[in-house]
């Protein structure tokens, strides 16, 4: 606990990945090594003085790195933020944007001394990635999202399956040059209204603030459960899949 009594922010976290960036690329697979470095590109871009802005960058990022195994030094880490609790500061944001600026721009390896033929002033180092082009890696297309790659239904279609305006609970991804995206496997398959499990458990992660983080932990892989929570629809008990969504938000 802090001394006001709140529960740890994300500061350590986020120093964590920078610390162990390069077994963080080695654990996850490519897919859900993209989705983390964009969960870090949409914090780093968050407006410091919007809390709520920074909370849905942290949740991003943390359901990011559940896919790590339960050995890796992150998961202590991961495992003792509250989001809830610990209001984020704008530390919370310059930190995303040092990382992002890191994984963008690693540090180069130092040269060797110049020999007596080698130039004695090579060209200086650059500098950092400036903000703009921080945010154009992650934010603004150039790294692969994979959650509008997964099976969705349009806006139409999602109409008639509800019988009118969807409910509020159901994932709704932004995806401009294509119209809104409601992940499939909201839904049963080939006809129905959504899966009321779905919905209980969208309502656990804040899905209409926070689509994209509520999608990450559908989709993503899950170790308590044995895969992803989607994937697992009608397979497992209904309960498991809400006791895992209040595991997450309650931090245990």
């Amino acid at each position: 606990m802090n001394e006001d009594g709140r529960g740890p922010s994300a500061e350590p976290l986020l120093a964590l990945i920078g610390e162990h960036r390069d077994s963080i690329r080695a654990a996850l697979g490519d897919t859900q090594y993209a989705l983390l470095l964009a969960r870090l590109g949409e914090l780093a871009e968050a407006p410091p003085e919007e809390t709520m802005a920074v909370r849905r960058g942290i949740r991003g990022v943390e359901l990011a790195l559940r896919p790590l195994p339960f050995t890796h030094p992150l998961r202590s880490a991961l495992d003792r933020v509250r989001l809830v609790a610990a209001p984020p500061g704008p530390e919370t944001v310059s930190e995303a944007l040092r990382l992002v600026n890191l994984f963008t721009h690693p540090e180069p390896e130092p040269e060797p001394a110049p020999g007596p033929e080698l130039d004695p002033d090579p060209a200086p180092a650059p500098g950092p990635l400036p903000r703009a082009a921080s945010e154009s890696v992650f934010a603004r297309g150039q790294a692969p999202d994979p959650l509008l790659g997964e099976p969705a239904l349009s806006a139409a279609e999602v109409r008639a399956r509800c019988g009118g305006a969807p409910p509020p609970e159901l994932i709704r991804l932004l995806d401009p040059p294509n119209g809104d995206r409601y992940p499939e496997f909201q839904f049963p398959r080939g006809s129905g209204t959504p899966h009321e499990v779905v919905l209980t458990v969208n309502r656990l992660l804040l899905a209409d603030v926070d689509p994209r983080g509520a999608a990450s932990w559908w989709l993503g892989s899950n170790t308590w459960l044995g895969g992803s929570p989607a994937s697992l629809l009608g397979r497992l008990p209904d309960q498991e899949l809400v006791g895992a969504a209040v595991a997450l938000v309650e931090g245990e």
